[in-house]
């Protein structure tokens, strides 16, 4: 059914070219409409960053009336009716209206339609089912989704069972939706699908399993969301590496976020959840097929200790964000983080010739003395090239004694 609600005038609304785009795409004729999380978000007063529109038009109708109009067309999706336009200020994406021929869990076939309630049904949740007429603003809710939106409810569109099985990553998504739109207790019904179909997550690729959680990661406070996860088995079947001692360390990590001013940092909530375990943490990473980057920084977390090391030290040894996570997963006073506040890594101002210049004759043994020497100029803080040179004097005079 259609609502009598209008979409808050927005900032997004105004964006350099979109007003020309949604004319040359049939905004004044009823042709295309706001979708998804721009709506839902606008509601809330909410951010947008991403601006999706779906449209009666056929998707090669859309890149012709979009080149004709001088701005660039990507066929970002065009098999299933997605085109990506590139307006003066910023990428909108354009996808027409579809109906789903056949799922299996991880991919849908699709065919094209000019009905928008059978397109709005495709959506998982009735809050991202919202539309909005681009020009007069006017919201079409289908499904209840204003009501839901305003009671902080997040709720399948139609049988919960009947949806996780079309696409099985709606269930983390729930959590994830829950965890950022919900008030109180999930939904029974989806929470007692969810739990029904865990087994399922296994069919996922780990990309799109390691996408969705740190996306779930990212919110405000995920740790509830965790919580009912954990005592409903969800990531049982695919990271059974989680625990309630890893919730525990979640909880903890997200108090001194906020006490050290600090947003949401989805990599380092994750190395919270596993254990100080440095080849779990490489294992785990591998298998949700993280970065290298991605890689090397949860080992890294996982390889603290209670060991107390200078802040600049352990960020020069390990890197500025790794050194931060150290801390921040340890009990430390997250005081010290103002020690790399304006600060980068130095170099060790001089090298294995200075050295040798100094008397120290080739071989191994410059190696090891640098090493020694810029152990003592990281223990003094990373002193300036005159301080460091004395220090590799020392050092080159200690060797070169026994043998006057």
């Amino acid at each position: 059914m259609s609502t009598d609600t209008y979409l808050p005038d927005a900032e997004w609304r105004s964006r350099p070219g979109l007003a020309e785009l949604l004319d040359v795409l049939g905004g004044r004729q009823g042709q295309i409409r706001f979708v998804g999380g721009a709506v839902r978000d606008t509601l809330l007063s909410l951010p947008v960053a991403d601006i999706d529109c779906a449209t009666v038009l056929l998707p090669q109708e859309v890149l012709d009336r979009v080149r004709q109009a001088g701005l660039k067309a990507v066929p970002t999706g065009i098999a299933h009716g997605t085109i990506t336009a590139v307006t003066p200020g910023g990428p909108v994406e354009v996808t027409t209206l579809r109906r789903d021929v056949s799922t299996d869990g991880r991919r849908a076939t699709v065919a094209f339609t000019e009905d928008w309630q059978e397109d709005a049904a495709r959506r998982d949740f009735t809050i991202n089912a919202l539309s909005a007429e681009p020009v007069s603003g006017r919201i079409h809710d289908y499904f209840g989704g204003l009501a839901d939106l305003c009671q902080g409810r997040v709720r399948f569109i139609g049988e919960p069972l009947t949806r996780i099985a079309e696409d099985h990553l709606r269930i983390l998504r729930f959590f994830r939706f829950h965890a950022r739109f919900g008030k109180g207790a999930p939904d029974a019904d989806a929470l007692a699908a969810c739990a029904a179909r865990a087994n399922d997550l296994m069919a996922l690729s780990r990309e799109r399993i390691a996408d969705e959680l740190l996306k779930l990661l990212a919110v405000e406070d995920p740790a509830p969301a965790f919580a009912t996860m954990l005592e409903h088995g969800i990531w049982r079947p695919v990271l059974p590496e989680i625990d309630l001692q890893g919730l525990a360390r979640l909880r903890a990590l997200i108090e001194r976020e906020r006490a050290a001013g600090l947003g949401p940092d989805p990599l380092r909530r994750l190395a919270a959840l596993l254990p100080p375990d440095p080849p779990l943490a490489t294992a785990l990473a591998v298998r949700l097929k993280l970065s290298n980057a991605a890689q090397r920084r949860l080992a890294a977390a996982a390889g603290r200790t209670e060991e107390v090391e200078p802040l600049r030290a352990l960020a020069y040894r390990l890197g500025r964000e790794e050194a931060i996570d150290r801390l921040l997963l340890s009990e430390r006073d997250v005081a010290a983080l103002a020690e790399l506040e304006g600060w980068d890594r130095p170099r060790l101002p001089l090298g294995g010739g200075d050295l040798i210049a100094m008397g120290l004759p080739a071989g191994p043994v410059v190696a090891k003395t640098l090493q020694a020497v810029e152990a003592r100029w990281i223990a003094e803080d990373f002193p300036a090239h005159a301080r460091a040179l004395a220090l590799a004097q020392e050092a080159v005079d200690q060797l070169l004694r026994p043998a006057q």
